[in-house]
C-alpha cells in the first residue's frame, strides 16, 4: 500500500453502492453517514441498524499462561470471564495513563480475542507482545483474520436470530455460530446503548453477512450515529474521553478496575481512587440551546473548571449534550455549570449517567 493510501475494510463497496460519505477515520476510508446522522441514530433506537467496525483490531492470546498475562495487562479481573463470557476493561501504563479501552472474549480455556480500537492496534499489539515475554503465551495480530459487523437495535435480535443456526449469546456473552452460512463469532456486545450482537467474521463472508442482515430488515449506519448513540449512554471513546494523561478512576471506569490484581498501572490507579481524584469525567445536558464540542471550557463563575471532551446535539434528548472533566466539587449531578461555545457562555447542568434511557 503507497504512503498516504487509506485502508478499506472488505465491505467498502457496499459502502459506495449504498451512497455512503466516506471520511478518513485512523488511517481508515470510512461511512460517516449514508441517509444522514439523525435518521441511522433513531432508527438504530427504534428498529436496527448495522455498522461496519472492521477497522477495529483484534488481538488472540493463547497458552497455559494467557489468562496470567492478560491479568497483568487489563484493569479488570480477566479470572472471571468464562468460556464463552465477554469483558470490559481498560489497559493502562505503569502511571494509570490509559493506552486503550478494550473488549475481550473468551474462547477457550486458554485462548482469548481481545478487541483493539483502531487507532491504537499497532500500540496496543506492541505492549502484548512485550510483556508476553514473561509469560507462557503466544500473542497473534489478528486484524487481517476478521471483519467486524455491528447490528444494534430492538430489532438485532430477531433479524440476526433468523439467519443464524443457533440461539444468540446473551449480553456479555459469545458463540461460534453459522450467520447466512459463513462461520462467524457472535458477541453480545455494543456501543449504542441498545439491545444487538457484534459479528465477526472471515473477511471474504462480510458482504454475504451485510447483505443478509440488510436484507432481513436492518439500516446501513456510519460513524456519525454510533458517536451521538454512544455519547447519549456516555460510552466513553478513545482519544477523545480517554488518553494517556488520564486514570480510568478519573475517567469514572473505577468499577471495570481491579487494583487487587496487580495489573500494569494499578499501584497508580489505587492511589488516585484513594486520595480522590481532582477532575473526573461527568456526562452535562445545556439547559438553553446550543451545541458542545469537543476543547469547549467548562466555567463556573468566572473560572474554567473543567474542558468538554465529547459533546453533539442529542437526537433523541433534542438538546445539547457532552462529557467532560471537571473540577471533582462540582461533579455532583444538578450541579450548575457553564460551558463556553466559541465564546458565548451556555448554561448545562451536570447529570447521571446515561443522559438517555428507555426506562
Amino acid at each position: 500500500m503507497e504512503a498516504g493510501t487509506l485502508k478499506r475494510t472488505p465491505l467498502y463497496e457496499a459502502h459506495v453502492a449504498a451512497g455512503a460519505k466516506l471520511v478518513d477515520f485512523a488511517g481508515w476510508e470510512m461511512p460517516v453517514q449514508y441517509d444522514g446522522i439523525k435518521e441511522e441514530h433513531l432508527c438504530v433506537r427504534n428498529a436496527c441498524g448495522v455498522f461496519d467496525v472492521s477497522h477495529m483490531g483484534e488481538i488472540e492470546t493463547e497458552g497455559p499462561r494467557a489468562a496470567e498475562l492478560l491479568q497483568r495487562l487489563l484493569s479488570n479481573d480477566v479470572s472471571k470471564i468464562q468460556v464463552g463470557g465477554a469483558q470490559y476493561s481498560t489497559l493502562c501504563r505503569e502511571d494509570g495513563g490509559v493506552l486503550d479501552d478494550l473488549f475481550t472474549y473468551r474462547l477457550a480455556d486458554d485462548r482469548y480475542l481481545t478487541v483493539t480500537n483502531a487507532a491504537n492496534h499497532v500500540r496496543d499489539l506492541e505492549w502484548f507482545e512485550a510483556h508476553a515475554v514473561e509469560f507462557e503465551a503466544e500473542v497473534r495480530d489478528r486484524i487481517d483474520g476478521y471483519a467486524m459487523l455491528a447490528v444494534q437495535g430492538p430489532e438485532a435480535r430477531g433479524i440476526v436470530g433468523k439467519l443464524a443456526e443457533a440461539e444468540l449469546p446473551e449480553r456479555f456473552h459469545t458463540a461460534e455460530l453459522t450467520v447466512a452460512g459463513a462461520p462467524a463469532l457472535v458477541c453480545g456486545t455494543g456501543y449504542t446503548g441498545e439491545d444487538g450482537v457484534e459479528i465477526l467474521v472471515s473477511p471474504d463472508g462480510a458482504r454475504t453477512v451485510w447483505d443478509a442482515v440488510i436484507g432481513g430488515g436492518a439500516s446501513p449506519a456510519g460513524l456519525g450515529a454510533r458517536d451521538t448513540l454512544r455519547l447519549e449512554v456516555n460510552y466513553c471513546l478513545y482519544g477523545n474521553d480517554l488518553t494517556e494523561e488520564r486514570t480510568p478512576i478519573e475517567a469514572a471506569l473505577g468499577w471495570c478496575v481491579k487494583e487487587e490484581t496487580g495489573f500494569t498501572g494499578s499501584e497508580a490507579c489505587r492511589q488516585v481512587r484513594e486520595e480522590g481524584p481532582a477532575e473526573i469525567l461527568r456526562p452535562f445536558v445545556l439547559t438553553g440551546s446550543g451545541i458542545p464540542r469537543q476543547g469547549n471550557p467548562i466555567m463556573s463563575g468566572d473560572q474554567q473548571v473543567g474542558e468538554v471532551t465529547s459533546g453533539t446535539m442529542s437526537p433523541c434528548l433534542e438538546v445539547g449534550i457532552g462529557m467532560g472533566y471537571v473540577r471533582s466539587d462540582l461533579s455532583e449531578p444538578g450541579t450548575k455549570i457553564e460551558i463556553d461555545v466559541r465564546g458565548k457562555r451556555r448554561p448545562a447542568e451536570v447529570r447521571k449517567a446515561p443522559l438517555y434511557s428507555k426506562d
